[in-house]
C-alpha cells in the first residue's frame, strides 16, 4: 500500500508507529485554500478523526495528527505555493476558534507520548516564525470565539492577532487553574518574550480559567486589534494588506509538487535513498548514514525548479527531517543517535555553491529554510549525538553542520596513511546559512562567540582538514588512530548508554545552548525541564490530579508542598 493511503498510526510488527507523512486530500481537520497571495488555513476538526481511538475532539481541539496536517499545509504553502505571501489562519466553528491541546488525549497519553507531541507542537510554531523573519511568509491569526490554551499559542506565532470584540470571543491559557500543568510553555514564553505582557498582567492572565476578552486583551497586549462582528472582515483584510507590504516573499503561483517522502521501515531501522538510519537495539544506538550526492546537482534556476520535489538538496532535507521525527516518536528507547557521511566531498561543497549562488531564487530559498529547520529540529532532540568522522567520510559544508548539532565529534587519525585518512572542509554554509534557534551559528555556539577564532576557521576556506589540523582547531573532540578507534568509539557508546537518559536529557539542553537565551532557546529549555518535570507530578497526573479528573466533575487533590 502506497505510504500516503496508509493511516498515520500504523502497525509494523507487533509495534505500532506514527507517520508523519500526509497530503491534503487526506486532511481530516485542515482546509487550505489559496487565492492570489493569500493562503488561507481553516481549522475545522472533526471529532472522530482523533489519531488514536479513545477520545473525541471536541471544541476544535487538537492531537497529534492535526498538527502532522498544519506542519504538511505549511509545507505546501512554502513550496506548491510561492507567491503567497500571507496565511491566515481561521476557524470552521462557531464561538469556538481553538481549545488547544485535547484535554482527554492528554489524559490517556504516556508521559513520552505528551511530551514529545509538545515538542513537535512547538516545533510547527517555530517554522511559522522561522518562515516570517527568513523568506517573509508573514501571518496572522482571525481568532472568531474563544482561542485557549495550545490554540492560542497557535496565535501567538503569528505575526499579528487580531480579534472580534462580540462579548464572547476571548484568549486564554487556562492550564494552570484547569488542569495543573505549566501553561503551554511556547504560549507562556511568547507572553513574555514576543508580546511584552507585563509579568504581573501574564500572572493573571495565566491563572483566570475564563479568558480575556477584547478590549482587555488589546489593552495588555495579547492581541494586536479587534472589532466588532460587521467590521472584522474589513479589518482581516486591512492586516492581510499590511503584512503583504511587509512580506519580502517572491515566488510564482505556482511551485512544485511535493511528492511524497519514500520510506522503508523494518525492525532493523528506518532506509531512504539518501538517508539510512541502522538500529543496534542491543546497544541502544540509531546510526545515521547520510550520503552525498552521486553527481554534480542541478546548478540553475531552470533546471533546479524542473527537478522539483527530486532535487537533491530538498531531497536530502525531507528525509532527514522525516527520519528525525520518526524516531524521536517510534524508538523511545534508542538513545544514542550516531551520524556518519559519506561519498564525495566535492559533490557537497558544489551543492553548497550553489546554494549561495541563487539564494535569492524561490526554491532554493524555501529548501535552505527546510534544512535550517531540520537541523534546528536536530539541535533540540533528547538523544545523545555523537559525529563519527571515519573513513570514506564527507563532512563537508552542510554536512559539517550535522557534525556541529552533535555532543561530541571523534575523527579518525591515520599517522601512517595521511593520504588516505578523512577529512573536513569548511564553506560559507558554516558561517551564517544555519543559525540555530539561539540565534548563533554553530561554530559560534561552539567557540562561545569568540571572534578571533571564528575568523582563523573562516580563512582557512574549504581546505581539506585532517585529524591533527582539526583537533588543533577545535573543530573535533577527539581523535584515536586506527590501532585505537575501534576500542574507544565501542568504550564510549557503551558508557553513554549506560548512564540515566533523564539525567542526560537535562545536561545535554544544558550544554547545547551556551551564552544567551532567545525566546526559543527558552521554550525548548522549559519544555526539556519543567513541562517533563510537572507533567509526571501527582499533582498533574495522579490518581487525584488536575488532568486525570479533568471533566469528571471531581475536585482534583494537591499535594500542597511548594518544591
Amino acid at each position: 500500500m502506497n505510504a500516503m493511503t496508509e493511516p498515520l498510526l500504523f502497525k509494523q510488527g507487533e509495534r505500532e508507529l506514527v507517520r508523519f507523512s500526509t497530503q491534503p486530500a487526506k486532511y481530516q481537520h485542515w482546509t487550505l485554500s489559496v487565492e492570489g497571495d493569500v493562503a488561507r488555513l481553516k481549522l475545522d476538526i472533526n471529532e472522530d478523526g482523533g489519531i488514536k481511538p479513545g477520545y473525541k475532539l471536541k471544541l476544535n481541539s487538537y492531537d497529534l495528527g492535526v498538527d502532522i496536517e498544519l506542519h504538511d499545509a505549511l509545507n505546501r504553502i512554502r513550496f506548491e505555493h510561492p507567491g503567497v505571501k500571507v496565511v491566515v489562519f481561521e476557524s470552521g466553528k462557531e464561538k469556538i476558534w481553538c481549545s488547544g491541546a485535547n484535554i482527554y488525549m492528554l489524559g490517556l497519553s504516556s508521559h513520552a507520548w505528551k511530551v514529545n507531541f509538545c515538542k513537535f507542537t512547538n516545533e510547527t510554531r517555530n517554522g511559522l516564525e522561522d518562515s516570517s523573519a527568513h523568506e517573509g511568509l508573514k501571518s496572522v491569526a482571525a481568532v472568531t470565539g474563544a482561542c485557549a490554551g495550545g490554540g492560542y499559542e497557535l496565535a501567538l506565532a503569528c505575526d499579528r492577532i487580531v480579534m472580534v470584540d462580540d462579548r464572547a470571543s476571548t484568549v486564554s491559557l487556562p492550564e494552570v487553574p484547569l488542569l495543573g500543568v505549566l501553561p503551554g510553555t511556547g504560549g507562556l514564553t511568547r507572553v513574555t518574550d514576543k508580546r511584552k505582557v507585563r509579568r504581573d498582567l501574564a500572572d493573571i492572565f495565566c491563572t483566570t480559567s475564563e479568558g480575556v476578552r477584547a478590549d482587555r486583551a488589546k489593552d495588555w497586549k495579547l492581541i494586536d486589534a479587534y472589532a466588532k462582528p460587521q467590521q472584522f472582515p474589513q479589518l482581516v483584510e486591512a492586516e492581510v494588506e499590511a503584512l503583504r507590504k511587509q512580506s519580502t516573499r517572491q515566488g510564482p503561483d505556482k511551485g512544485i509538487e511535493l511528492t511524497p517522502v519514500e520510506a522503508s521501515i523494518d525492525e532493523q531501522g528506518y532506509h531512504y535513498s539518501i538517508v539510512d538510519v541502522a538500529i543496534d537495539r542491543n546497544a541502544r544506538v540509531a546510526t545515521f548514514t547520510v550520503n552525498a550526492p552521486a553527481a554534480a546537482i542541478e546548478a540553475t534556476p531552470d533546471a533546479i525548479v524542473a527537478a522539483g520535489a527530486s532535487w537533491w538538496p530538498l531531497k536530502f532535507a525531507r528525509e532527514l527531517d522525516d527520519a528525525i521525527l520518526q524516531l524521536r516518536t517510534n524508538e523511545l528507547e534508542i538513545g544514542t543517535w550516531v551520524i556518519k557521511t559519506r561519498g564525495d566531498a566535492q559533490r557537497v561543497l558544489q551543492m553548497d555553491r550553489v546554494l549561495e549562488q541563487h539564494k535569492a531564487q524561490w526554491l532554493v530559498r524555501e529548501t535552505t529554510g527546510l534544512l535550517r529547520r531540520t537541523l534546528a529540529r536536530l539541535d533540540v532532540t533528547s538523544r545523545s549525538l555523537i559525529a563519527l568522522v571515519d573513513q570514506g567520510s564527507c563532512f563537508a559544508g552542510t554536512f559539517y553542520e550535522l557534525a556541529l548539532a552533535c555532543d561530541r565529534i571523534y575523527m579518525l587519525d591515520l599517522p601512517d596513511a595521511p593520504d588516505a585518512a578523512p577529512a573536513l572542509h569548511l564553506s560559507v554554509a558554516n558561517f551564517g546559512r544555519y543559525p540555530e534557534v539561539n540565534g548563533l551559528t554553530r561554530l559560534e555556539t561552539r567557540f562561545n562567540e569568540d571572534a578571533a577564532t571564528i575568523e582563523q576557521v573562516r580563512g582557512l576556506g574549504d581546505s581539506p582538514l585532517r585529524a591533527d589540523q582539526a583537533l588543533g582547531l577545535g573543530l573535533v573532540t577527539l581523535t584515536p588512530d586506527d590501532i585505537d578507534w575501534d576500542d574507544e568509539i565501542r568504550l564510549m557508546l557503551e558508557e553513554r548508554a549506560s548512564l540515566s537518559p533523564d539525567a542526560l536529557t537535562g545536561m545535554e539542553a544544558s550544554l547545547r545552548f551556551p551564552g544567551k537565551e532567545t525566546m526559543e532557546t527558552r521554550v525548548f529549555g522549559r519544555l526539556s525541564a519543567w513541562q517533563n518535570w510537572i507533567f509526571i507530578r501527582p499533582n498533574a497526573v495522579g490518581e487525584e490530579g488536575a488532568l486525570k479528573l479533568f471533566g469528571t466533575g471531581k475536585k482534583s487533590r494537591f499535594d500542597w508542598k511548594r518544591v
